[in-house]
């Protein structure tokens, strides 16, 4: 060996290993600080998306209010204008009263409760509402081929 090398001592190989345990520490430090801030961001997207949805929801069943409406003025239109009696009276009172209905369901139900009442009936009835969905699929396929 060379007469000029030196060796480390003992004291220099434990300020090593103090200073590796020092740096373990501070790389787990700025991994914990980084997981904490990724964590408050994914709270705050989580929270602002939540806030959109229901806003979201907020104007649809407000502009559903307005068609429920929309939809009893224009039965209260039919039941005025259209004949009130025989077959004609008849089928459009009918109709005033199928409008009038389902206006007041949606201004009281909103979009919203329209939904949870669909999701419902799916739920209770799966295979019609199957059915239903393809039929509606096939019908929607023929009138947009045709185009």
């Amino acid at each position: 060996m060379a007469a000029n090398a030196t060796f480390p001592k003992k004291d220099d190989k434990s300020n090593f290993g103090q200073t590796v345990n020092e740096a373990k520490d501070k790389v787990q430090e700025t991994a914990q600080t980084l997981t904490d801030k990724a964590k408050e961001a994914a709270h705050t997207v989580t929270d602002k998306a939540k806030e959109f949805g229901s806003n979201m929801a907020k104007s649809a069943d407000s502009a559903a209010e307005r068609v429920g409406d929309n939809m009893k003025s224009f039965a209260h239109t039919i039941k005025e204008n259209a004949p009130r009696e025989g077959y004609m009276g008849a089928a459009s009172n009918a109709v005033a009263s199928t409008v009038e209905s389902a206006g007041r369901y949606l201004q009281e139900q909103g979009l919203t409760g329209a939904a949870e009442d669909m999701t419902n009936m799916i739920k209770r009835n799966p295979i019609p509402a199957v059915l239903i969905g393809i039929g509606l699929g096939f019908l929607l396929a023929r009138a947009t081929s045709r185009s």
